[in-house]
This record gives structure tokens, C-alpha cells and sequence, in this order.
């Protein structure tokens, strides 16, 4: 099972939940669907109509950037980051 790593901005959204999920997937979109069977709504808060990732959701399939289609392996480490934006006022 791929590793998949959750920042604190989505934690945040869902009490008492834990940083790292070990879940089956053959493709991001896959494991998206698995963690979604443990995390109810997270495949909402990563996926929009498409199917494809939310504008400000970036995924990383061991350092590499990912889509929904990319391919994982069992030894996978999956990143998933939220956009940062802002700057100096």
C-alpha cells in the first residue's frame, strides 16, 4: 500500500485524523478513493469535476508532481499540498 501524507490545512477539516495513510490504489485517483472510504469527504476536498484535482490541491508521487492518472506502487510515498499564495503587503 502506497503512503499517502496529508498537510495540516486538510487535518484541520477533519478532527482526528492522522497524518499518514496506508491505502491500495494502482493510480492517485485510486488511492484518493480508498482514503476517501476511511476519510469520508476528502475525495471532495481534492476533486472537482472532471474528473480532475481542485486548482489548489498539487500532488507529488514520490518528489515527482502527479495527476489523477498517475501511476503508484505499493512502496509510493504520495504528497498531497495545498497551494500557498500571498506575498508582502
Amino acid at each position: 500500500m502506497a503512503a499517502v501524507l496529508l498537510p495540516r490545512s486538510l487535518l484541520a477539516l477533519f478532527p482526528g485524523v492522522g497524518k499518514r495513510h496506508d491505502v491500495p490504489g494502482a493510480t492517485v485517483g485510486a488511492l484518493i478513493d480508498s482514503l476517501d472510504t476511511t476519510v469520508p469527504g476528502m475525495r471532495d476536498r481534492l476533486v472537482e469535476a472532471g474528473p480532475r484535482l481542485r486548482r489548489h490541491i498539487n500532488v507529488f508521487v514520490d518528489g515527482e508532481p502527479a495527476t489523477l492518472e498517475s501511476a503508484v506502487s505499493a512502496a509510493s510515498v504520495v504528497h498531497i499540498i495545498p497551494a500557498v499564495s500571498g506575498g508582502a503587503r
